[in-house]
């Protein structure tokens, strides 16, 4: 069993850079993937958002990459924009004191900044499948000295209809490279989608939702649709978290929850994919500074994003699937740290509820307002 970085492989400034941030140990996905990737393997890992997934391909692409060759080596295909740009900060915070050139490709931003910058020397490529494609077809990007493929969220990039998409892209990859696979849940549409691009990969699965449930207090609020709105705000002037997400169903219920929050005088802010790119990085921003109480999110939006600090975690919606569930809830008590998750749930969501608790082996707590 690998203990350490350097016993990974990890080169000295990597150590350097990753000691500075006060990241010391490697995480299961990172003990059980790195070795593999290092071989040149193909590889599909299963491991929810906040595992340290991210660090487990970024590592191993940082020490193949060779800077004195100029031309794009890795991609990294990642289902929304919110997460190509957290992996792109995690990138950048790697690169450190290293010639590396990166880019990010995603819509929302202006296309023409990203073909400047590809006429400079690129390496890494992080994009969103949109964005990758309208570069293809400008024949703006290059991908024909690609050795290494990351798909990102694979089962989300599915769920999001990006199917065709990943099929267009890989006609640009060369047949001779290595492709990883990274997934929260590995149903049978995530593993045909990869078998279908890969040559015997290896599979690493880590079942993390255990340790993570262990530091959250659950709970459910038992309301009606009718009075739903009026119990939140009740549990969270009871609460006053000190940094919360709101899960709402769709982005029409995010906006209303939004708006009666802000007139009742809550300190929130909304996110899902209608709104605009830089508005969406601007309150992301905001809300990692701690300078947002509450931020109200559609699964989607919220998908990838890895704040730290978020101490509750607010169900206003049951979410479709146990997976889902587990998801959410995830978002606070990470690193060893509590956190606390409140769900809402109305009469017609009682079978929903019950496979959950089936799932996770637990009666939630009712909770009284």
């Amino acid at each position: 069993m690998f203990m350490n970085f350097k016993e990974l492989g990890i080169s000295e400034n990597i150590l350097n850079v990753l000691n500075k941030k006060g990241i010391k140990t490697p995480t299961p996905v990172q003990i059980e993937s790195i070795p593999i990737i290092t071989t040149g393997s193909d590889l599909i890992s299963q491991a929810q958002t906040g595992t340290g997934k991210t660090l487990a391909f970024l590592l191993p692409i940082f020490e193949k990459i060779d800077t004195s060759k100029n031309c794009i080596q890795s991609l990294i295909i990642t289902p929304t924009r919110e997460l190509a740009i957290q992996i792109t900060q995690e990138a950048e915070r790697l690169q450190e004191g290293k010639d590396l050139g990166i880019l990010s490709a995603y819509g929302g931003k202006d296309i023409s900044s990203q073909i400047k910058k590809l006429k400079k020397d690129i390496h890494l490529v992080i994009a969103t499948p949109g964005r990758l494609i309208d570069h293809l077809m400008r024949k703006s990007i290059d991908l024909s000295k690609v050795s290494t493929i990351v798909l990102d969220e694979a089962d989300e990039m599915l769920f999001m209809g990006f199917k065709n998409d990943i099929e267009s892209i890989m006609k640009f990859i060369p047949k001779k490279r290595q492709m990883l696979c990274f997934s929260a849940t590995m149903d049978s549409a995530v593993k045909k989608l990869a078998y279908r691009y890969m040559k015997d990969p290896s599979v690493v699965s880590i079942k993390s939702e255990e340790v993570t449930l262990e530091n959250i207090i659950q709970e459910v609020v038992e309301t009606t649709d009718r009075n739903k709105q009026d119990d939140l705000c009740k549990v969270l002037e009871e609460d006053n978290a000190f940094m919360a997400i709101i899960f709402c169903r769709t982005k029409a219920r995010v906006d209303k929850l939004d708006e009666n929050l802000h007139q009742r005088g809550f300190n929130c802010a909304k996110i899902h994919s209608d709104i605009q790119q830089s508005k969406r990085e601007r309150i992301m921003k905001s809300f990692r500074n701690a300078e947002i109480q509450y931020l109200i999110a559609t699964d989607v939006a919220a998908r990838g994003i890895d704040v730290t600090g978020v101490t509750h975690v607010y169900n206003y919606d049951i979410p479709e699937t146990v997976e889902s569930y587990i998801h959410r809830i995830g978002r606070c008590g990470r690193s060893g740290e509590n956190g606390y998750t409140c769900l809402f749930v109305d009469p017609k969501n009682e079978k929903m509820l019950t496979e959950i608790e089936n799932n996770i082996k637990l009666t939630i707590k009712r909770r009284t307002i």
